[in-house]
């Protein structure tokens, strides 16, 4: 008679190996479901417009209200989904990158909060904590990678600075081979974009996890396959694209202007972002520093004796006038409020320009000015030098 150890043995493996049947039955319907795109009859570039425009005609064909054939029915449903995933910005974006699959376990998280999912999952239910190497530990979930961010110098005058302005530019990027997903195929050792991890015997009963770097792996358990008829080119192939660059008043130099996810595209890794960095280019009167002005301006010894008053021209074009009384020694600064750069960060208003003089000595006096300089300057009314 069977112990109650041996039953509970048994009846774990029973349930086990159901599980394993009906995810394989899972996997099989993924690998088998056809492109959303292709289900529409549209292409991979195709507008939400075309999109809805693409779905009305599916679903008036395969409508089991109107379509009696065998399977009209399924298809209809098939047809319905697509276009909700492709008309919800997000779930669009999830499927272009890794395909029914991913989306699969995106609505999976979302309905079981972040829980388990594929192998690890199975695994879970029996105790094991996610048995599969690279399963991290307890079945948690692999954080998505990126491909790098693309850091680009963008050169403008402190003019455009100060009044802000509008670029257009063109960039050129790798994307996504359009039909990427059918050159993928099934390899157990890949665990992440260009991740292999492989099992290797050290010794009778022992075995240990070897990580290598492997390109062709695109994703946990997906493989690229070489040589593929439809991606000629390879994985990505180049696209330009036409961007606007909004360059706002007072933007500072190092600042960067992102265009989130418009970096290049690889299959298993979100795209990373394309960064504008600001490089001032040098002005030929003005220096700034953060929101302030600086400008250096040379006045000969009678205007810093007696005073004056000089026109400025802004860098927007915009003139004013300042007025100086007394002595001005030589290096001094003086400050005007308000004539510096637009503050950043919602502060409003403008910094100051700090004006510094270069009293401009005459390099020889004659006689006659030594003797006129002293007689005005020492108050004695003596001539003698």
């Amino acid at each position: 008679m069977p112990s109650l150890r041996q039953s509970s043995t048994r009846t774990m493996l029973t349930q086990f190996l159901l599980t394993l049947l009906l995810l394989h039955t899972q996997i099989h319907r993924i690998t088998a479901a056809e492109d959303f795109y292709k289900l529409l009859g549209i292409s991979r570039k195709a507008t939400q417009k075309e999109i809805k425009k693409a779905y009305r005609s599916k679903s008036l064909e395969f409508h089991p209200d109107k379509n009696k054939n065998e399977g009209a029915a399924e298809k209809f449903a098939e047809i319905a989904y697509a276009y909700e995933v492709l008309t919800d910005e997000e779930k669009k974006n999830i499927y272009d990158r890794h395909g029914e699959e991913g989306l699969k376990q995106h609505e999976q998280r979302q309905g079981q909060g972040g829980g388990h999912g594929g192998f690890d999952d199975i695994f879970s239910h029996f105790g094991f904590g996610g048995g599969f190497p690279g399963g991290g530990g307890g079945g948690r979930q692999q954080r998505e990678q990126s491909t790098p961010n693309i850091n680009i110098p963008l050169r403008v005058s402190l003019k455009q600075l100060y009044l802000g302005d509008t670029i257009e530019v063109e960039y050129v990027r790798q994307t996504l081979c359009v039909n990427w997903q059918e050159c993928m195929k099934a390899n157990q050792e890949c665990q992440g974009p260009g991740v292999k991890v492989r099992m290797q015997q050290i010794a009778p009963g022992f075995v240990q996890q070897v990580q290598q770097r492997d390109e062709r792996c695109v994703a946990r358990g997906k493989m690229w396959s070489s040589n593929c008829r439809v991606c000629p080119d390879g994985q990505t192939q180049s696209e330009k694209i036409d961007l606007t660059i909004d360059l706002q008043k007072g933007m500072y130099p190092g600042e960067p202007i992102t265009f989130d996810g418009v970096a290049d595209e690889k299959p298993g890794m979100n795209p990373g972002d394309l960064n504008f960095v600001i490089t001032q280019e040098k002005h030929e009167y003005y220096h700034r520093d953060g929101d302030h002005l600086y400008v250096t301006m040379e006045i000969p010894l009678v205007d810093a004796l007696t005073g004056f008053k000089h026109e400025f021209e802004h860098l927007d074009g915009h003139k004013f006038i300042v007025n100086v009384d007394g002595v001005t020694e030589c290096d001094h600064v003086m400050r005007v409020s308000g004539k510096g750069m637009p503050r950043r960060g919602g502060r409003g208003g403008f910094g100051d320009l700090f004006i510094t003089f270069d009293v401009d000595f005459p390099e020889t006096l004659t006689v006659e000015q030594k003797k006129g300089i002293r007689k005005i300057l020492d108050g004695r009314g003596s001539d003698e030098l």
